[in-house]
């Protein structure tokens, strides 16, 4: 699993959600170390912290997707709104734009599992063009 923040603190915020996933999820068994990133597919002054978890599961794709949004939305992750900013959205993007945010947990690979549907991609999609999961990914396979 890929884990960034760019709000608050981060590095806190990051540790919390690995906890969590440690709790609800299945044993995290590798952690990767963080690194600072620009945001990517937006602009903010605020710089992200990002890294990479291994974690050995016995959930299966979708419920660790549904596991992994709840621990967001309790960590306080809000989506911008196309319509109405009070409308509860669970995107990570609206019209494929992104937002600053205190912690995004996105799935990168499970086994060799391949998933093509509208919620869950795996592996995701955009990992190959993104150093801050490819760089701490690469880290952890090392291992």
């Amino acid at each position: 699993m890929g884990l960034g923040s760019n709000l608050g603190d981060r590095y806190e915020h990051i540790k919390r959600a690995v906890r969590l996933i440690g709790e609800r999820v299945g044993d995290v068994i590798r952690q990767s170390s963080f690194i600072e990133t620009e945001p990517w597919g937006f602009e903010s002054p605020n710089r992200f912290l990002n890294g990479v978890i291994c974690c050995e599961t016995t959930k299966t794709p979708h419920e660790v997707l549904k596991l992994t949004q709840q621990i967001e939305r309790e960590m306080g992750k809000r989506k911008e709104h196309a319509t109405r900013r009070s409308q509860i959205d669970n995107r990570k993007s609206v019209n494929r734009k992104y937002f600053d945010r205190p912690i995004d947990i996105d799935i990168l690979l499970y086994d060799d599992l391949t998933i093509d549907e509208p919620d869950l991609k795996i592996p995701h999609p955009l990992m190959y063009e993104r150093d801050f999961v490819m760089i701490p990914l690469k880290e952890i396979k090392e291992e």
